[in-house]
């Protein structure tokens, strides 16, 4: 008998933008590709910083996998930890163009739909198990409102309209990598080789880890 193949893990990563010619997301997903992490093959995608054009890249991807598992990453310029994403809001307002020169302000990322979605991964077990080994982590409640935020919003949209059960997904940021921070003085900045790390232990969770851990992670402001 054939043995059944593995579930698909779905992991999408931005291309560079804003004048960058490295995205710590596309070089994370992509030195993940083809790992078996808890019973689950990683399949990597680039997905274009672009508003619209990244959700279609990202529907294509969905409906090729059939993935049980969907994380897509972004570059949080400027943020020490790696962030697991509670929300997704149903905004697009761009601080700088895309890489195709988009700009929306104040437009919704699916018109007539819900305000907003919550991440359905464990994102406080992810946090944890990332501290525990070494690794910074924090729970974050805003994936901005860029095309970060436009995917994590689409994907959630689409998850809740037909996802097949046990299917879940959500966003996670990270931060610059060292090269980067060298060019703004006093960014932060974290290797690759611990973002490598700190994600496939986030997957590991993601797969592992039904129920999310009840403890505090809110923010006062």
């Amino acid at each position: 008998m054939t043995a059944p193949a593995a579930p698909r893990i779905l992991l999408t990563g931005f291309e560079p933008f804003d004048q960058d010619t490295v995205n710590p997301s596309w070089e994370v997903a992509r030195a993940l590709n083809g790992e078996l992490i808890a019973g689950g093959q990683v399949h990597a995608v680039q997905l274009p910083c672009v508003f619209g054009a990244a959700m279609q890249v990202l529907d294509e991807a969905l409906a090729q996998l059939q993935p049980t598992l969907i994380i897509s990453l972004g570059l949080a310029g400027g943020r020490t930890d790696i962030t697991p994403e509670r929300v997704a809001i149903n905004i697009d307002d761009a601080r700088i163009p895309d890489n195709a020169g988009n700009q929306p302000v104040d437009a919704s990322v699916v018109e007539k739909a819900p305000a907003a979605y919550f991440s359905t991964l464990p994102i406080k077990a992810m946090v944890r198990h990332l501290r525990d080994a070494g690794i910074p982590a924090s729970v974050s409640n805003t994936a901005g409102t860029f095309v970060c935020n436009h995917v994590f919003y689409a994907l959630m949209h689409r998850l809740a309209r037909r996802a097949a059960p046990g299917v879940r997904g959500g966003f996670i940021h990270i931060p610059a990598l060292p090269q980067q921070a060298a060019q703004h003085p006093g960014m932060a900045s974290m290797a690759l080789e611990t973002q490598v790390t700190g994600i496939r232990e986030a997957i590991r969770t993601a797969m592992t880890v039904q129920q999310d851990l009840l403890e505090n992670a809110g923010q006062l402001h």
